[in-house]
């Protein structure tokens, strides 16, 4: 799964590497930037089909528009490119609705015995990179409010990754986020985009098990730690 992030440029450069510009309200609101411990349930740029000269802000965790709670959302952080079309939660927002979602580095935890170490990734250049996602309105019940949320779809690691998880997001080349974004394409197209993203562009290094809590967002948390920093794992929520 990709459960942890971080986006630590600010909206100057966001909005120059997507030709985009940010809603200055939902910006001064929120101030999302820089994140260095992205977790479910936060805002988050991204960038979608229909709105493309915006980076807007939606929930990480997507709430189906059928739901009756919010609060499924926790449980729908990724979608799984292997099963995204039969997914009741998936179907139609693959179908109708795709965004870009930036990061600048995502975590990983490679499990050693009943250790759990934390990797960050990134690419070697240090750019931001867009990961392939889907976005779903809905709307509060009782309220009426809407909610806008993602998720992040995810596909089996390329070789840099597979030594240390099962799972990595779908990092999209630069040439591919408009295509992606193409409302004409059909989603069976645009999935065949997906593919291991070259591992010799990318790094990985072990961090600080500091990342597990969500309460811990520094520049200090992207800082490569020795391997032989050990210790129990906590909960990563």
């Amino acid at each position: 799964m990709c459960g942890r992030a971080s986006l630590t440029k600010m909206e100057k450069e966001l909005e120059k590497r997507f030709r985009a510009t940010f809603y200055r309200e939902e910006l001064e609101r929120h101030n999302p930037l820089p994140n260095f411990n992205i977790a479910p349930t936060h805002l988050h740029p991204v960038v979608t089909a229909n709105d493309q000269e915006h980076l807007q802000l939606f929930r990480w965790g997507l709430i189906p528009f059928w739901s009756k709670a919010a609060s499924i959302g926790s449980r729908m952080i990724n979608a799984r490119i292997e099963t995204i079309l039969e997914k009741s939660a998936f179907r139609q927002a693959i179908r109708k609705r795709r965004c870009l979602v930036p990061f600048d580095g995502f975590y990983e935890w490679q499990k050693r015995g009943k250790q759990k170490t934390p990797y960050r990734i990134k690419l070697k250049s240090d750019q931001i990179f867009a990961v392939a996602g889907i976005w779903e309105k809905w709307v509060e019940p009782s309220s009426g409010n809407e909610i806008h949320s993602f998720s992040v779809i995810t596909q089996p690691p390329n070789q840099l990754l597979a030594p240390i998880h099962d799972r990595m997001p779908a990092i999209l080349l630069a040439e591919q986020e408009t295509t992606w974004l193409d409302e004409d394409l059909p989603a069976e197209e645009a999935l065949q985009l997906i593919v291991p993203f070259p591992d010799e562009l990318m790094t990985a290094y072990p961090v600080s098990k500091r990342v597990n809590k969500v309460s811990e967002n520094d520049a200090s948390l992207i800082e490569e730690v020795p391997t032989s920093e050990e210790g129990q794992q906590g909960s990563l929520f």
